[in-house]
């Protein structure tokens, strides 16, 4: 693939780690303006080269930062606005609600034994005490007066773990008009309790929801399962996919006359994993839950599986273990094999795989895929029409200090795996860590925009900058 230089046009500092990067025009304007979500609570917008505040959410914010330290996975999470939020004022949010902290369904980490079958089958019990806390997207209005306020809850998800509630969640999708969730599968490891394969649970899913059916209960449930919801919230949505581990986001790319949508899956400990796919058959949540009264499988025939837990991406998901006669070498174990069969012609084969390991001179290791995003714009010419995603940090344990890694790649139209090229950088960020932390673009995918963070901790306040991805 062809080498690409890009440099970084500085377009905020000082801020909080920004977690999601998108433009809208705001209602009797006729400019986009780039709005940035703080992963802490805040919105601001970019207007007349100031940063102005959209609407401050910190008080609504579950503390974020854990006793061991301050990386967290909660906080502020989706940010969408309504395809006619310039006349409507309507916009969505995913946040983490203050106040909701639980102790976790699960005392300490978990890693499977392949050798121990009790391992394997974990059930999450007495789920309304033993969570992390309760994730919600609500329904906002921005009025005449200029002043958001929320007009209603959509979802209230109780979540077992404190990371793994995906980021850049919500997007609208241009095919459907719905409002797309993407959702994690509920945190810890190896998803102990196989949440993202279960049809009834709304972990590791893909979830499609018309707002505009008006089902206005003023304060829905909070639930873990999909026939936990009142029947005119089913009634509500749709499920695209399932077998999700962590997910930054969804982007549709406009290919002739249909989308071609792109999700990226966080690995486990091999890989960090990019899928594509075009056609698809969501299953409406009324179908899933009936045939779960009935004991029956829904008819999945177009429905999309990632393939997690049973697979990393393009690989059996593993354990991976020191090699005492090879330092340089790890074991690796399949974990779970069964699923491993199951799910081998249901699932869908990656676009890309990249590894967490990888000797090859022009590749880098990743840590943890941050952002995804299709690339329309003719200003960088050997990206137009191509997929741009960015990483956590590049090769993290052999560079100090840590720098984030922008990289792309192609749809296929074979299907098979294709392979990728990082993009280089000329920003100097000089000593201090750049983790790549979000990557967003504006309304018709001709302009890039990257979040960065000085620390991997969201309690390291005002280290966050948002650059634009330019020529």
């Amino acid at each position: 693939m062809i080498k690409v230089k890009v440099s970084l046009q500085p377009i905020v500092r000082n801020i909080n780690l920004p977690t999601v990067l998108k433009t809208a025009v705001l209602p009797g304007d006729s400019f986009e303006k780039l709005f940035i979500a703080t992963q802490v609570g805040e919105i601001f917008y970019v207007g007349n080269r100031m940063l102005e505040t959209f609407l401050d959410l910190r008080p609504r914010i579950i503390k974020l930062g854990t006793p061991r330290g301050g990386y967290d996975e909660r906080g502020l999470l989706g940010l969408a606005f309504h395809p006619g939020f310039n006349y409507n004022g309507l916009f969505y949010l995913h946040y983490s609600v203050a106040g909701t902290q639980g102790p976790g369904a699960l005392q300490g980490p978990f890693t499977p034994n392949p050798c121990d079958p009790g391992t394997l089958d974990l059930k999450w019990l007495d789920r309304e005490n033993k969570y992390d806390h309760i994730d919600t997207v609500e329904e906002w209005i921005l009025q005449s007066s200029g002043q958001p306020q929320k007009r209603r809850t959509l979802l209230n998800l109780r979540r077992p773990f404190m990371n793994h509630n995906g980021v850049n969640s919500l997007n609208f999708s241009p095919e459907t008009g719905k409002l797309v969730l993407t959702t994690g599968d509920g945190g810890s490891g190896y998803d102990p309790f196989n949440l993202s394969q279960n049809d009834m649970e709304i972990a590791g899913k893909i979830i499609e929801i018309d707002v505009d059916k008006g089902t206005y209960i003023l304060n829905p449930p909070v639930v873990t399962r999909f026939n936990e919801l009142p029947v005119p919230i089913q009634e509500s949505l749709t499920v695209i996919a399932k077998g999700v581990r962590n997910i930054p986001g969804i982007s549709f790319q406009r290919f002739q006359n249909r989308y071609i949508k792109y999700v990226g899956n966080v690995g486990q400990g091999l890989v960090e994993s990019i899928f594509s796919f075009a056609h698809y058959k969501p299953i409406p949540v009324t179908q899933l839950v009936q045939a779960h009264f009935m004991n029956s499988d829904p008819n999945q025939k177009g429905f999309i599986n990632l393939g997690w837990r049973g697979w990393e991406g393009a690989f059996p998901t593993s354990i991976l273990t020191g090699c005492s006669e090879n330092p340089n070498s790890n074991e690796k174990t399949i974990t779970y094999y069964n699923e491993a069969v199951i799910t081998s012609v249901q699932r869908i084969q990656p676009l890309i795989s990249y590894f967490h390991k990888d000797p090859r001179p022009d590749k880098f290791e990743g840590i943890s895929l941050t952002g995804v995003q299709s690339y329309m714009g003719n200003r960088i010419p050997a990206l137009t029409g191509s997929v741009v995603f960015s990483d956590f940090a590049r090769n993290a344990g052999a560079q100090t200090p840590v720098r984030g890694v922008l990289a792309y790649t192609r749809a296929r139209t074979d299907g098979q795996l294709n392979d990728f090229s990082v993009i280089e950088t000329d920003y100097n960020f000089g000593s201090q860590s750049a983790y790549y932390v979000s990557l967003g673009t504006n309304l018709d995918q001709t302009r890039l925009f990257l979040g960065v963070h000085g620390s991997t901790n969201v309690t390291d306040f005002n280290q966050g900058s948002v650059f634009e991805i330019i020529p």
